[in-house]
């Protein structure tokens, strides 16, 4: 295969930077972000066949606005700018950005002075999803308008001879009913990309770095959790270093109904490699006592795995690298993306190899979503039970907790969430709906059961649709469906009196209650 084709994806800061990647991806060119203030040289050193530069919150006029390296438009590289990667673009190479006269948001209907190039194939009059305070009021030397709104003269630019172009509206996003096929302009017409990204092309690269990484020697640790993160990552680990490959499954005693079992009979059974099950529950419990703060249950259970995971690591003798199955979103949540705000600590991102006296890391699912990750496992021959296993987060039913964890709470979630978990199966709804679970909420109402009044716990439950776990709209399961579950739950599980059902999507909610 010819060498890989790259689009660079520079990050301004816009929310949906990570969306483009996602788009570019889907036309399977491989993409990757990278820091808005990346140099020309480092850029270059990509051997992009495009850049895209993203949108972003702030203004171009602002003197501490973010401002890529102007050597950037000077490599021969087509250049797609969006929204304030527009504005940006024009301001650089001379053309003038002012505030609007009138504020454009949502959808937006987009005339095409021109249906050639960037614009090829594209109706005349489309509709397209706009979210602009700022905006190109005079082309840069070159430049030409090619498209306007009602309200936006130069709703994109083109300057065909240097293959710089611009957009004031996103074309990532669903809701611009055209944008898939500008991007696939861009890139297969603009960029002359071949399409040849698959899962089967990133596996066969990721194993070939994690080789080279290793070397012929070498060994890795694997923070084992048994979710399908995890097992993916030690796929791909096993396949590329064989038995030198060692996975410690800390069981924290906040797991799934009969998961436990689970993980250690499907890694013992898939991969011939040194596996490690430590059972701290009672210590998890401990700490956990009295606690009731979301990030003060997520730092402790980080703490406590550190330290249940080093205690372990110890007996396996020498190691020389760490690996774990961190995914994208863990990143941007823990803020440690560009602009990326802290939403909830993930324990498996940032200092857990530092604090177990690593200096290098392997994390070969970092940039993939969470679909991504399941085609990848698929591709590895992962059993199909295990990649479209339901996401399951690092704390685990800690934070499906409202309160102070005590076994006896666990072990009510873990059985509501086993009867919903049955009941979708049974609906034949598994892969319709990208996750779903239980959600024991602390609070006390009254009901009647057998002629007597009871006072005992209200159980939420959660699903969600989702493409990457970024976004997520609540899930329309039908009525029979939440029905059967609230039934079964209420007559099966002691001390559950009331079921309600989550009808918030993210935002403004996050996916998890804690």
């Amino acid at each position: 295969m010819a060498e890989k084709q790259t689009i660079l994806i520079l990050n301004f800061g816009g929310q949906y930077t990570q969306l483009i990647a996602r788009r570019v991806r889907e036309n399977k060119v491989f993409s990757e972000v990278v820091p808005w203030d990346i140099s020309a040289e480092e850029a270059a050193a990509h051997q992009p066949v495009g850049l895209i530069l993203s949108g972003g919150p702030s203004s171009v006029s602002d003197p501490n606005a973010p401002r890529c390296d102007p050597r950037i438009f000077d490599l021969g590289i087509p250049i797609l700018g969006i929204c304030y990667g527009m504005q940006l673009t024009a301001d650089m190479l001379g053309g003038r950005v002012e505030r609007a006269g009138e504020r454009e948001y949502g959808r937006v209907t987009v005339r095409m002075a021109e249906r050639s190039g960037l614009l090829h194939g594209m109706k005349e009059a489309s509709s397209c999803w706009m979210s602009h305070t700022w905006q190109v009021s005079a082309c840069p030397p070159g430049f030409r308008a090619v498209a306007f709104s009602e309200n936006c003269p130069i709703a994109a630019m083109a300057d065909d001879d240097r293959r710089i172009y611009g957009v004031q509206f996103h074309p990532e996003v669903t809701h611009t009913e055209e944008g898939g096929l500008l991007l696939s302009n861009f890139l297969y017409g603009v960029c002359g990309c071949r399409g040849e990204w698959t899962m089967k092309a990133y596996a066969d690269t990721a194993v070939q770095n994690i080789r080279q990484t290793v070397g012929e020697n070498g060994t890795v640790l694997l923070a084992l959790s048994g979710g399908v993160d995890s097992s993916v990552a030690a796929a791909l680990i096993y396949k590329a270093i064989g038995d030198r490959l060692r996975c410690v499954f800390v069981d924290h005693g906040l797991l799934r109904e009969g998961e436990s079992e689970q993980v250690c009979h499907v890694f013992q059974r898939l991969f011939p490699v040194k596996f490690v099950r430590a059972d701290a529950a009672k210590k998890f419990f401990a700490d956990l006592k009295g606690v009731t703060e979301p990030e003060e249950k997520r730092h402790i259970i980080g703490r406590d795995f550190i330290e249940v995971f080093r205690a372990e690591a110890k007996r396996l003798g020498r190691l020389d690298y760490f690996a774990q199955g961190t995914i994208y979103p863990d990143v941007i949540e823990s803020g440690q993306g560009t602009n990326a705000a802290v939403i909830k600590s993930h324990h498996n991102v940032g200092g857990l190899p530092g604090e177990l006296g690593f200096t290098e890391l392997i994390e070969p699912l970092r940039m993939l979503f969470k679909d991504e990750v399941r085609a990848l496992g698929e591709e590895l021959g992962l059993p199909k039970d295990l990649v479209w296993r339901q996401p399951f987060p690092g704390p685990g039913l800690a934070i499906r907790v409202i309160g102070e964890v005590t076994p006896e709470k666990v072990r009510i979630v873990q059985a509501c969430d086993a009867i919903l978990r049955e009941e979708v199966s049974r609906a034949g709804l598994e892969e319709a709906v990208s996750q779903y679970f239980a959600v024991l909420t602390g609070v006390h109402t009254v009901g009647v059961m057998g002629d007597e009044r009871t006072y005992d716990y209200v159980i939420a439950l959660r699903a969600v649709t989702t493409d990457d776990f970024m976004t997520a709209d609540w899930a329309r399961l039908p009525y029979d469906l939440i029905a059967a579950v609230s039934n079964r739950i209420v007559n099966e599980v002691p001390h559950a009196s009331r079921v309600v059902f989550d009808v918030t999507s993210k935002p403004p909610a996050s996916v998890e209650w804690e």
